[in-house]
């Protein structure tokens, strides 16, 4: 099984595994504001540097979010987009649980039962969702939503969301910087794959409208 993964809710990523959820070569940019421009030429080089061409894939993987709309859309319309070329499935795993799956086992080995995965949504939110470590592996109990951090349950919050708002969010010492990324994604997509369990459409979850909009009827003139 080879599976290409995608994500762009916050950074733009994207790893090339197979079955047994090995990353045979990932690319990740810090660059926040640029993921339709690079992440095209960095999947055709992960591709060409593991010398795997896209019909060779079983399956695509893309992060549905929640995340900013333009970066987001990016990602998506991507994994379409080659999908669609390569003739092959696209399935989508919410992007928290690209951090929730080493969150899990985190919390697991320090005996935390429920934990929360916090990222920044801007405009001083968070997006976030709750979850259960068992045996750690996580159980989604809530979520995914945008709110004011303080609105997010008094858990241990894994991701940068917390980093980002200290005095609301108890960070997770070492997970304060953690962002969903296309090789965690991937993981979590192989293993539900491999077990047959249900995975997500391609649909985003952004939800919040776009900042922009179609502008309305202009206003006849007096």
């Amino acid at each position: 099984m080879l599976i290409l993964s995608i994500d762009t809710s916050a950074i733009a990523s994207a790893a090339l595994l197979n079955g047994e959820s090995e990353v045979l070569a990932s690319f990740a940019s810090e660059d926040t504001r640029s993921h339709a421009e690079v992440l095209a030429p960095a999947i055709a080089g992960l591709l060409a540097d593991a010398g795997v061409a896209g019909p060779d894939l079983d399956a695509l993987v893309v992060g549905v979010g929640p995340g900013p709309f333009t970066g987001l859309r990016a990602g998506i319309a991507t994994a379409r987009t080659l999908a669609f070329a390569w003739d092959k499935p696209l399935h989508g795993v919410m992007s928290l649980d690209a951090i929730a799956v080493d969150a899990a086992l985190d919390a697991w080995r320090h005996g935390i039962d429920e934990f929360a995965v916090a990222t920044d949504a801007r405009r001083k939110e968070v997006y976030w969702a709750a979850y259960r470590s068992t045996g750690g592996t996580p159980e989604l109990l809530d979520g995914p939503h945008v709110t004011d951090p303080a609105e997010v349950p008094a858990l241990p919050v894994y991701g940068a969301g917390a980093g980002l708002y200290p005095e609301a969010l108890h960070a997770v010492e070492g997970f304060a910087d953690a962002q969903p990324t296309a090789a965690a994604l991937g993981r979590t997509a192989v293993v539900r794959l491999v077990r047959g369990l249900p995975l997500l459409p391609s649909t985003p979850l952004y939800l919040r409208e776009s900042d922009a909009k179609v502008p309305g009827p202009r206003k006849r003139a007096l």
